[in-house]
């Protein structure tokens, strides 16, 4: 939680994403989207605005980690090891189309930033998203590529430009060696999560398992990183780390795509909590709701709540709320900081208010039946 940035309050957008690493980038709009809530969950005051401010100013960059995400400026050499094996013939989603890409090129070195939609497509309506018109499959593969950055995003599509006229001029821009990527990996890894193992570290990153176990081996025998043993499993840490935060009567509401629960393995061995996201399960096989938020009360995760705004009407939905069976810290403290959190979240979400439509527990049914004003 220290290392996450949870325990002490962040100044920046462009100091938190360095200190997390990444945030990652998610579609799902039933509330605010994803990126913003782990910002506004870890930054005063936080605005969306101010997530496409540091984007303007070249404070971070939009490319691929493990997933699409926001990433510090200060990383993006570490980008381009993904690129060039691209650009050498590596696939991304689908064939690229040189001619098409060449036409896409030539436009936005023409016109400046320009969008999928500013493309026309003369072959009918689109299909699924794998169906996607020509011109946004060479955007894509552009961007992947390198030779396109995103500038900013208008309603949620990407507006690209050229790299060369995007990224600032003092960013080192040599590829790292796969011994400097795996280190780089390494320390992000530890900077935010304080220990974990290879595979942690490695997760969701073909071939560089090999190379990140060969750069813990060689951190640890200078020194630089001591080790314990759980389960079965080595686990890598920084023997400077030292837990200075204090951990306050606080509850926390995590998305599902939150940097402290996106490694869910993690999550069920150290904080015995088994989380899933149901938005891909069928309606009728949910159990907590389509879109449901981990509840982190102190340092532990006490239960989930699905949410869902109703914009139009200002009102916070909270559809279904489910405390762990093993919860027995209901008291007035965690009833006070649960209010707190959700009146946040609301306003957040830019609602007036919220309502607690279903509960498993008695002391919620009976403390928030009514439909609560901010």
């Amino acid at each position: 939680m220290q290392q996450q940035g949870l325990l002490q309050p962040q100044t920046s957008v462009c100091e938190l994403i360095s200190r997390l690493g990444y945030v990652q980038i998610d579609s799902i709009n039933v509330v605010e989207r994803a990126h913003h809530h782990v910002l506004h969950s870890r930054i005063p005051q936080y605005q969306p605005q101010m997530l496409d401010t540091a984007l303007a100013q070249g404070e971070i960059f939009e490319y691929w980690s493990h997933a699409a995400a926001y990433l510090p400026i200060a990383d993006y050499r570490f980008s381009l090891q993904r690129k060039q094996q691209l650009q050498n013939g590596g696939k991304h989603w689908f064939e690229p189309d040189d001619k098409v890409m060449q036409e896409v090129r030539a436009r936005i070195r023409a016109e400046g930033p320009l969008k999928a939609s500013d493309f026309e497509h003369a072959e009918g309506k689109n299909g699924a998203w794998w169906d996607w018109k020509p011109a946004k499959k060479a955007l894509e593969q552009l961007f992947m590529r390198g030779e396109l950055m995103v500038v900013r995003r208008e309603k949620f599509q990407k507006c690209y430009d050229l790299t060369e006229r995007v990224l600032p001029e003092h960013i080192n821009t040599q590829a790292p060696s796969e011994s400097e990527f795996a280190r780089h990996l390494i320390e992000r890894y530890l900077a935010a999560h304080a220990f974990g193992s290879a595979a942690q570290i490695a997760y969701l990153r073909k071939g560089i398992k090999a190379n990140v176990n060969e750069q813990l081996a060689a951190m640890q025998s200078q020194g630089e990183l001591a080790s314990f043993k759980a389960e079965g499993q080595w686990y890598f840490y920084r023997p400077e780390l030292q837990i200075t935060a204090a951990i306050p009567n606080r509850v926390w509401l995590l998305n599902p795509f939150d940097n402290l629960l996106i490694q869910r393995q993690r999550l069920k061995q150290w904080f015995d909590f088994d989380y899933q996201i149901e938005v891909y399960v069928p309606a009728e096989k949910r159990q907590y709701g389509y879109y449901s938020l981990a509840i982190l009360w102190r340092d532990c995760f006490v239960g989930r709540v699905d949410v869902k705004a109703e914009r139009q009407s200002g009102l916070l939905l909270l559809q279904q709320l489910t405390l762990e069976e093993g919860f027995s810290g209901m008291d007035d403290d965690f009833c006070a900081a649960f209010e707190a959190a959700v009146t946040e979240y609301a306003r957040f979400n830019g609602c007036s208010r919220w309502k607690l439509v279903k509960a498993n527990h008695k002391a919620f049914k009976q403390l928030y039946a009514r439909q609560q004003t901010i």
